[in-house]
């Protein structure tokens, strides 16, 4: 009778555990899409960029590999105590303000970081650090979710155009190089976008690292595997790269100079991809089946204890109500902010000095996305002319921002354009020092040396990075998202000091005249 009624007690608490879990769960999956739903925005972002990008496509599987992942530790989360862990909710509110700044400053790659990051956090808060610890890859991988590559793309488009080039020159061919555009005796070449192995880095990395996780125990053969998965595509982009030169090369431009050029890449990709991947399994760690009996159990004590579900529940809306906040806020920001178009931008000389000319000395505009107000004026003094570009957004959306990618000096070559340096260089203006993008534009028969910068309200700035942040804090504070970009121009024959030196006299007579201009527009936006 007395063992009866210790097998009836003990079946009890177990029902009462798994029933205590099984809520635990379900109210964690609940809080995680209502949270998505809070920041439908943002994800609907990170879809569109999935279903437009090829290079992003493989973000449709992420979050299936991680809940296999889950699946295949559930034997281990089974046996982990569940219980709401209030150390992560301040995780939550950097994730949080980490968001807002981003939706402010419209850097919506890190506003898309943070939300996937809420995720593992909001599970660390409703279930435990043990039950996060157990899961802490699967829950971590849903970061390769987000569409991230673009700030890549320029150094690796130098680094594939350093690599060919070396390798030609190695091979016995003259090389002649400006930026990403070179030339050999069959013909001329460029590392453009498609060429810069963003694809190769993003896939390789993305399934290096899952690989990893599936292949080995240890911590540091892992790292090494991914470390791996991210030196492997870059090199092997660069020797693809020069391989289609040399075929075309080779070949009297006859191969490798279209369409092909981009499949011989993929078949390239694939093959140093099997090859990596057959290398790492020489080093594989089997798993064993991580398997904890319950019929070894020698007491229902040892069994982990349900989570009430009042605490739960109580966590859960904390968990909500702390996500919520930060979209409100930025509604409200939105609000405030009015609709108002900016008037129009008019800047002239009332010294006279440098008098307006009708005459455009090139063909080159740059290229902004949106509908930003424009100003584009062009200046003489005696035989010294300069081209000057304003360009003022204001109520910024992803689709028209200042500081953007998006927004570029030169789109393509169909104008016969290409730009060959960028660097930063400071100028002395007086008593104050102003910092400047500048750049070499080229054409066929023409050069134009261009400096820019950003007006943002009551700071100026080069850097874009730091452009983003004062933006960013400029809206919270209540300023507005105003900001415009500064370019000025002047052409050169041979050296582009000639143009520096006229193009230094330019901003010294005129920067406090446009940024006066600038703050009248900027005074009329309430």
């Amino acid at each position: 009778m007395g063992t009866t009624q210790v097998q009836l007690r003990n079946t009890a608490l177990s029902s009462n555990t798994i029933n205590g879990r099984r809520e635990a769960i379900l109210i964690t999956l609940l809080v995680i899409a209502l949270v998505l739903g809070i920041y439908h925005e943002t994800i609907e972002s990170i879809v569109t960029i999935w279903n437009r990008s090829e290079t992003y496509a493989h973000g449709f599987l992420i979050a299936p590999f991680s809940i296999y992942m889950i699946w295949k530790r559930r034997v281990v989360l089974a046996t982990v105590k569940f219980h709401p862990d209030y150390m992560p909710l301040l995780v939550l509110v950097g994730l949080g303000l980490g968001w807002l700044l981003a939706s402010a400053a419209s850097v919506q790659v890190i506003e898309q970081y943070a939300l996937v990051a809420m995720m593992p956090a909001i599970v660390w808060a409703m279930l435990g650090f043990q039950a996060f610890n157990t899961i802490i890859f699967p829950l971590v991988y849903l970061l390769f979710a987000v569409p991230f590559g673009e700030a890549l793309i320029p150094p690796l488009i130098d680094f594939t155009a350093d690599f060919t080039v070396s390798a030609l020159q190695a091979s016995g061919i003259p090389v002649y190089r400006e930026g990403s555009f070179f030339s050999i005796p069959s013909g001329n070449w460029s590392v453009v976008e498609a060429c810069s192995g963003v694809r190769y880095l993003i896939a390789s990395v993305t399934l290096g690292t899952l690989y990893a996780y599936l292949t080995y125990h240890s911590l540091s053969r892992r790292l090494i595997f991914i470390a791996f998965s991210i030196v492997v595509p870059i090199i092997a982009n660069g020797l693809r790269a020069y391989l289609i030169v040399m075929t075309g090369h080779l070949s009297d431009m006859r191969l490798a100079v279209g369409v092909d050029h981009l499949i011989y890449g993929w078949i390239f990709f694939g093959l140093v991809m099997l090859l990596l991947f057959w290398i790492g399994s020489f080093w594989r760690e089997d798993h064993l089946d991580e398997v904890v009996s319950v019929e070894n159990s020698s007491s229902a004590d040892q069994r982990p204890p349900s989570t009430p579900v009042k605490s739960t529940l109580g966590m859960a809306g904390l968990v909500v109500a702390m996500a919520a906040i930060w979209p409100m806020y930025m509604n409200y920001l939105n609000n405030g902010s009015g609709l108002q178009q900016a008037p129009e931008i008019s800047i002239a000389d009332p010294s006279g000095k440098w008098e307006t000319d009708s005459i455009q000395p090139s063909n080159w505009v740059p290229r902004y996305t949106g509908s930003p107000k424009q100003f584009i004026g062009y200046f003489h003094h005696k035989n010294q002319r300069v081209s000057l570009y304003v360009t003022y957004y204001r109520n910024q959306q992803q689709e028209g921002k200042l500081i953007s990618s998006s927004n570029t000096l030169v789109t393509d070559l169909s104008n016969g354009w290409r730009n060959v340096g960028e660097n930063e260089r400071k100028l002395s203006l007086g008593t104050t020092e102003l910092s400047v993008n500048q750049d070499l534009l080229h054409a066929a028969t023409s050069r134009l040396l261009v400096w820019r910068w950003y007006w943002l309200i009551d700071q100026e700035t080069a850097n874009p990075y730091l452009g983003k942040a004062i933006q960013a804090m400029n809206q919270i504070l209540g300023k507005g998202d105003d900001g415009a970009e500064i370019i000025v121009a002047a052409a050169y024959e041979h050296d582009p000091e000639e143009a520096a030196s006229v193009l230094r006299e330019f901003v010294v007579d005129m920067q406090l005249i446009i940024t006066e201009r600038l703050l009248a527009v900027y005074g009329r936006h309430d």
